[in-house]
């Protein structure tokens, strides 16, 4: 059996995500999803919790009758060695590393070589949507159905809006 390991912040999790994901699951038996900085919640790169995280990719994935996958917390270690080893002794085994960070891809290149890189989708991106959010733009169009209805069942939007009035 194959295994992939997909690390993102998922911030929120958008239409590109679950490409790569369905795409990931055409190479691999299972997906590891590891949501990283997973202890950070309510600021203006992190708005959403783990937990509100792995709430918005299990519906998602389930609707989507996505079934071969297991989600993580990967918290902020700030030292890239430790960062990768802290995923090989706390994670289940994997083949393939996909990410579409540079960092990421770097740091595995550097301590553990299996990676390989998504195709990042022009226009879509986790930070465009927070943008969006706070411009009082469309960004519905850029996450699945489940992940707006989520967002606004938790009133994400006015989170994120009482974040950026902070500072």
């Amino acid at each position: 059996m194959h295994r992939a390991l997909f690390i993102g912040r998922f911030q929120p999790f958008h239409n590109a995500h679950l490409i790569d994901i369905k795409k990931v699951l055409k190479e691999v038996d299972e997906v590891i999803i590891a949501i990283g900085s997973s202890q950070e919640k309510n600021t203006l790169e992190n708005p959403f919790s783990y937990n509100e995280r792995k709430e918005m990719i299990a519906n998602v994935l389930k609707n989507n009758k996505i079934k071969k996958y297991n989600i993580y917390p990967l918290p902020d270690l700030y030292n890239d060695k430790k960062w990768v080893a802290y995923i090989k002794n706390n994670l289940p085994s994997y083949d393939f590393v996909y990410s579409g960070n540079l960092w990421t891809l770097r740091c595995f290149k550097k301590y553990d070589s299996k990676v390989k890189k998504i195709k990042l989708i022009k226009g879509i991106s986790s930070t465009i949507i927070r943008n969006k959010m706070v411009k009082n733009k469309n960004w519905q169009s850029l996450v699945p159905m489940e992940i707006a209805e989520y967002i606004k069942k938790i009133n994400g939007v006015e989170r994120i809006n009482g974040i950026k009035n902070l500072f």
